[in-house]
């Protein structure tokens, strides 16, 4: 059976690359008896998601024609399976907690005369990795702000070799470290897009993750995750990321193209889908 998942973040209204992303998942699921097409709700950031934009994006998805199976998964109600990961984590040794501010890494990479960058910008150079488990225990006791990063030494060197399939690039052979020492969740955030996501894949079943290009190199991450936290392995399918006329990627900057907007014009699902080709 093959499960797939579009799983949007409610910080602004769908626009043409969401249909796009959207649409393959559902058909994905829909071509073959048993299918199931799961919807979830990515609203670990308080701060940015927005409840009018969560109803906004259920409403353009049924305008579209799409229907999902099961019950929609609201991430922020599921805080304690994402807790409950970062535990296993810590009982392995492969978690520490970060005291550094954004100022103090950018300081230090100065003093260092380098900055060594990974597929989500600037290293962080490990100035808490080697503070002593005691003194870790004090500042977190004393209530001191901090992150839990993931040692990315130890966990590649626990998790060992490790691949992924994806169908249109093959085999693929994980290179997790290239990220350094990522943080898997903090006091305002408690649980990464990382993680979290890795989680919910397999919570949910999810055996084909559908998703843009835009996210290839963060399979490296969740690939290592999963064998950290001893999860299934689902396939993937990275897809391109949907362009305008200019050339540039469709974000939610370009309000004009919002399914919202394209609706109120007048425009109906079958000329949407047609604008994305996937009539």
């Amino acid at each position: 059976m093959i499960v797939t998942r579009f799983a949007p973040s409610p910080t602004g209204y769908l626009h043409l690359g969401h249909a796009y992303s959207a649409l393959i998942g559902w058909r994905r699921a829909r071509a073959v008896p048993g299918g199931r097409f799961l919807l979830r709700i990515e609203d670990i950031d308080p701060t940015r998601c927005r409840p009018e934009f969560e109803a906004g994006l259920l409403e353009d998805l049924a305008w579209l024609g799409l229907d999902w199976d099961g019950k929609v998964r609201r991430q922020s109600d599921h805080m304690e399976d994402y807790r409950a990961g970062l535990e296993r984590l810590e009982n392995r040794g492969l978690l520490y907690p970060c005291f550094c501010t954004r100022s103090d890494i950018a300081a230090e990479i100065a003093r260092a005369g380098q900055a060594p960058h990974g597929p989500e910008g600037l290293l962080y150079p490990g100035l808490c990795r080697t503070i002593p488990p005691s003194e870790r225990a004090r500042r977190v006791e004393a209530g001191e702000a901090h992150a839990l990063r993931l040692d990315m030494a130890k966990a590649t060197a626990l998790a060992g070799p490790l691949d992924w399939q994806d169908e249109t690039a093959g085999r693929i052979v994980a290179a997790p470290e290239a990220f350094g020492d990522i943080v898997l969740a903090r006091k305002e955030t408690p649980t990464s897009y990382h993680l979290s996501v890795t989680l919910d894949d397999a919570l949910q079943g999810v055996t084909l993750v559908t998703r843009g290009t835009d996210l290839f190199e963060a399979t490296h991450i969740h690939r290592l995750l999963q064998a950290l936290l001893d999860l299934p392995v689902p396939s993937y399918a990275h897809h391109p990321l949907l362009a305008g006329p200019d050339g540039r990627r469709y974000a939610k900057r370009d309000k004009s193209l919002t399914l919202r907007a394209l609706r109120q014009a007048g425009r109906t699902p079958a000329e949407v889908r047609a604008m994305v080709g996937l009539e």
